[in-house]
């Protein structure tokens, strides 16, 4: 297969512990990967660990937060992509991202801001006729609010929000959106926090959804977190203000 045929992926945010999985995957059912993040290096290590063909990947840095780069980012890429993938992510504990703003504000830039600001680009881009899916990376935080973790939540919750209204807008031209609304995933991210074992994802789980996400807007990967997210959705307000 050459590049001139293979279908390519832009995956933003390309050094979380997910999108690398989901570039594996990719990889393996015949997509060129176009893998951008900040952390360059880390994913140059990681093309070189696994042998993956230079004319299957490219690694480009990428800065979420960097707003003003984002439309020559785009404009410079190699080849216009018919899938992307938003998965940069950011995570402070609710108590220090309630007393220190910029670690708020860095969540937000990063969830919400930044996606915004990229896909937006992408979604204006008509010219672009081998765009056909966009998908998001989310989280079941964000599906209602908890004084564990409001802050974060919400930046999911405007994400997932943005995207339904994406799908709209994007409906006409026949592209798709879907965003992952994840439970807890075992990665760098999570590293050190209590949470369940029993219900710890692993990556390339969650990839498998990233890669092949169907056609639903809303995909919860793991039949425990389909329940939860259901749960979550029905239940009164006065019993939400007991969670955790």
């Amino acid at each position: 297969m050459t590049v001139s045929t293979q279908k390519t992926v832009l995956i933003l945010g390309a050094n979380s512990d997910v999108a690398k999985a989901a570039i594996l995957q990719y990889i393996a059912t015949g997509f060129r990967v176009i893998a951008a993040s900040r952390s360059v290096q880390e994913l140059e290590t990681f093309v070189k660990h696994h042998a993956i063909p230079a004319d299957r990947i490219e690694v480009l840095f990428f800065d979420a937060v960097a707003f003003d780069s984002h439309e020559t980012f785009y404009e410079r890429l190699s080849v216009k992509p018919h899938i992307v993938v938003y998965a940069a992510g950011f995570l402070k504990n609710n108590e220090e991202a309630l007393h220190d703003w910029e670690s708020s504000f860095r969540m937000m830039k990063v969830h919400y801001c930044g996606a915004v600001s990229i896909l937006n680009i992408v979604a204006k881009d008509s010219s672009n006729t081998n765009l056909e899916r966009i998908v998001g990376l989310s989280s079941l935080s964000g599906v209602r609010g908890r004084k564990s973790n409001f802050i974060y939540g919400s930046t999911k919750a405007a994400f997932t929000q943005y995207l339904a209204g994406m799908r709209q807008y994007l409906f006409g031209r026949g592209v798709a959106v879907n965003v992952i609304v994840a439970g807890y995933i075992r990665s760098k991210m999570t590293a050190g926090l209590d949470l369940p074992e029993s219900l710890m994802l692993e990556p390339e789980f969650i990839a498998r959804s990233v890669v092949q996400p169907g056609n639903s807007f809303i995909i919860v990967p793991g039949f425990k977190w389909k329940i939860i997210y259901h749960i979550l959705r029905l239940l009164p307000e006065q019993l939400v203000a007991r969670l955790p």
